[in-house]
């Protein structure tokens, strides 16, 4: 499973009244890791959704929360592809504590292929599939 690395800063806008990160934003660090991880292998999700018709709408996740992130951190965070399905794949995202990489946050996140006019679920394109194997 090959593992894909991202860095992101802790901002002001990130952080609850204790200072601490809200617990939602670590799926918004998560969704922009499989963003940017998707970019590297050459995807460019707006380019998806004109030459297919199609785009990846999250179905599940589930979130596990081991220790606090604060403001000004630096950490990072990884998505790989835990499983490949004919509509869907589940990746597995982490985010570390940039330097003495502790584990902050694990899940898990299924992201289904719709066709984006209808919603309804679709065969991810072979394209897409061929670029997760590199």
């Amino acid at each position: 499973m090959k593992v894909f690395s991202w860095p992101i800063r802790v901002y002001w806008e990130d952080t609850d009244a204790g200072g601490i990160v809200f617990y939602a934003n670590y799926l918004k660090f998560f969704e922009r890791a499989r963003t940017e991880w998707l970019r590297s292998l050459g995807i460019e999700q707006s380019e998806l959704r004109e030459t297919t018709g199609g785009i990846f709408v999250v179905g599940e996740t589930s979130v596990r929360f081991h220790r606090a992130a604060r403001l000004d951190d630096e950490l990072l965070v990884t998505a790989a592809v835990q499983e490949t399905g004919r509509a869907s794949l589940i990746i597995a995202q982490q985010a570390f504590q940039l330097g003495s990489q502790p584990l902050l946050c694990d899940g898990t996140i299924r992201i289904g292929w719709v066709e984006a006019a209808t919603l309804k679920p679709a065969r991810i394109p072979p394209i897409i599939l061929e670029a997760l194997k590199q």
